[in-house]
């Protein structure tokens, strides 16, 4: 029996590592869960699995919900002490970091510092704080498995080979629901358009940073961390059926490729179980049926959110931090119809333009040049 902590469980990712859970109960524990402000999915989650300890971000929604579930044991906690709990229960051995946004940072740190397994769903983690975190696992011994379908995908096909033989990663990116159109059918995106993800049913933010390419730049500022390669040795390819999750070139010209039908389970359990491989209920791959997989370069002329993204990259220190602020902020304002789909590069691309790069910030800079951020664009895009 593992126990295991889920930050985040009421949204895509930590609802489908309940669904892993629910097909594994005698394998699993579910001693823990974390949630933004959704006490209703929440409180359903306490009554199911039993937690010891639950966090609520919002405190009033944590008071509600500790009225509602007061017939129990659990104890219901706040804020950023409360994430915390939840990453660092003494029982728990892997937590799964499904949270949206930095404030998956901390807990995260501090769960490994703990000595927890961290099965990585949180793309601000290693963006934002990569120089951070990579140092403290190392320091700590624990496993740091990702998530995400293309850096697991990566992560399988480098499992027993040597890093220092590989040549190249190949992320693999479905181009999303406007792959081929131009700027001038761009400006005309509306927020149930880029809603529409033609192959993955994920969240919100996600789906519409999946739409401007901003997500598969955050997806090589995550691989540079996680697979320890520099910024010439990862290419996006276009792969619109998305059956090719990700690859990997060898020295030798050799590609070894994940493939496998687009179900976010796949790798959620590969983390909980790995090194193992247990059976996962679920559509397989008919080759006969799908007869072709297609590529192309991606259109960074009107996408520029990808070479936003290894721009921030590669120069580094606070800027990763810049980027991922600024797209979280106007992906925000885009869903509450405040600026146009295309002003979302645009915001990105003029606060890293004013911004002063800090080099090897701590996490308190960090979250203070967050902040700077969100101030920037506040000031000249209002809500």
């Amino acid at each position: 029996m593992k126990n295991i902590s889920i930050l985040g469980s009421t949204g895509s990712i930590g609802t489908q590592t309940l669904q892993v859970v629910d097909q594994y109960p005698d394998q699993f524990c579910v001693k823990a869960i974390a949630a933004g402000s959704n006490i209703d999915a929440l409180e359903k989650q306490i009554l199911k699995y039993k937690p010891e300890v639950v966090a609520v971000w919002q405190e009033e929604k944590a008071k509600e919900l500790a009225l509602r579930v007061k017939h129990t044991s659990v104890k219901v906690l706040s804020g950023m002490d409360g994430l915390i709990a939840v990453t660092t229960l003494p029982s728990v051995q892997i937590v799964v970091t499904a949270i949206v946004g930095m404030i998956g940072i901390l807990p995260t740190m501090e769960a490994i510092r703990a000595g927890k397994d961290i099965a990585l769903a949180n793309k601000e983690t290693l963006v934002t704080a990569g120089h951070l975190i990579i140092p403290l696992v190392k320091e700590h011994h624990v496993a740091l498995l990702p998530v995400d379908s293309e850096h697991s995908a990566i992560f399988q096909c480098l499992h027993g080979e040597k890093k220092e033989q590989v040549d190249k990663i190949l992320l693999t990116a479905s181009g999303g629901p406007f792959r081929g159109k131009k700027r001038s059918e761009l400006e005309q995106i509306q927020v149930e358009d880029a809603l529409k993800h033609p192959n993955w049913s994920m969240g919100r933010k996600i789906t519409i940073d999946s739409s401007t390419m901003v997500n598969k730049g955050l997806e090589v500022m995550e691989a540079k961390w996680l697979f320890d390669v520099d910024y010439d040795q990862i290419q996006v390819v276009i792969q619109p059926q998305s059956v090719i999750h990700s690859m990997v070139q060898f020295q030798d010209g050799a590609v070894m490729a994940q493939l496998g039908t687009p179900d976010m389970k796949l790798p959620i359990q590969y983390a909980l179980f790995y090194p193992d491989r247990n059976p996962l209920e679920g559509e397989r791959l008919d080759f006969w049926k799908l007869k072709e997989i297609t590529f192309e370069k991606p259109d960074i002329e009107n996408f520029p959110g990808l070479s936003l993204a290894y721009r921030a990259g590669r120069l580094g220190g606070s800027m990763p931090t810049v980027f991922n602020a600024a797209n979280e902020r106007a992906v925000s304002l885009f869903l509450n119809r405040k600026i146009g789909y295309l002003e979302i590069p645009e915001i990105i691309a003029y606060v890293m333009g004013q911004h002063q790069l800090v080099p090897n910030p701590g996490i308190e800079e960090i979250l203070e040049i967050e902040q700077d951020t969100y101030e920037k664009i506040a000031a000249k895009w209002r809500d």
